[in-house]
């Protein structure tokens, strides 16, 4: 495969505005795309602000910074996507959403691109059998916030191929990330040992064990968790969460993994986290 010089990020939203950030950071040229233009002005001043941080902290100069945002290129037009040497899809954590756009993808890239998937649980397998080219669709799962985080979990499709997933580790390395390699199930490892911890943190308050911060001062303190569950899930956002457990539920069938019903109703009420202002805790 030929160098990796130019990024493309389908999706500016939290996850793909933070990617974007990383890769341009590590000088890689970025192609931003997002369906809507007021969501790629919001990607880069988020970018920008976070950015700035870390030249108050004097890990960044100011001309670095300047230079990072000048690697990015904002569109709204997918077909300028065909320029990048590999693709990143970041969009809703939804199976159809997701394999609507690798379709998309799929058809505008050059042969022999990579498209990455930052599905948090989703079935690469699955996703990746809607194609044309499902050898090379892979996992590059990053953590929230991705700028900080530095894990980048490789989730290998059935069909995923040994090139496909050898460029992909090789470029999150070249992001400062560490990529972990995992087989393909439902969640992988980081979701599927994360959310029925979550979840059952949610059950505690629910069915009144303790409070959201008992439960998380006792994780902290009794656990070592830097985080506590549930200011965890207000900072992943508690739609997510929940999408991710039916992913759970549904792939193996398992009671384990059912929903808590206060997270359903949180979520249906809007009550999202931080995103919303308003989860297990205020913000």
């Amino acid at each position: 495969m030929d160098p990796i010089k130019v990024i493309g990020i389908a999706g500016s939203g939290t996850m793909g505005n933070g990617i974007a950030h990383v890769a341009a950071r590590a000088s890689f040229r970025v192609l931003l795309f997002d369906i809507q233009e007021d969501a790629l002005t919001r990607a880069l001043a988020t970018i920008s602000k976070n950015l700035d941080r870390e030249v108050a902290k004097n890990k960044l100069s100011s001309s670095e910074k300047s230079e990072s945002i000048s690697r990015i290129t904002l569109t709204t037009d997918i077909r300028h996507l065909a320029g990048a040497d590999f693709l990143i899809e970041a969009v809703i954590e939804d199976f159809e959403a997701k394999t609507k756009l690798l379709k998309s993808l799929d058809s505008t890239v050059r042969p022999g691109v990579v498209l990455a998937s930052n599905t948090s649980s989703i079935s690469i397998t699955k996703m990746a059998s809607q194609t044309h080219h499902p050898e090379r669709v892979i996992g590059m799962h990053f953590m929230n916030p991705v700028p900080v985080m530095s894990l980048v979990e490789v989730v290998r499709g059935r069909t995923t191929s040994e090139d496909a997933c050898s460029v992909t580790k090789s470029l999150a390395q070249s992001m400062g990330k560490t990529p972990v390699e995992v087989n393909d199930s439902p969640g992988f490892v980081s979701n599927r040992v994360l959310m029925p911890m979550i979840n059952e943190a949610i059950f505690c308050v629910m069915e009144g064990v303790g409070t959201p911060d008992a439960v998380d001062t006792i994780m902290k303190l009794g656990m070592n968790h830097p985080i506590g569950p549930l200011a965890l899930a207000d900072l992943i956002g508690l739609d997510v969460c929940l999408d991710i457990m039916k992913v759970l539920q549904e792939g193996f069938n398992d009671a384990k993994y059912r929903p808590c019903p206060l997270l359903q109703k949180m979520v249906e009420a809007g009550q999202l986290g931080r995103k919303s202002g308003q989860g297990f805790y205020k913000y």
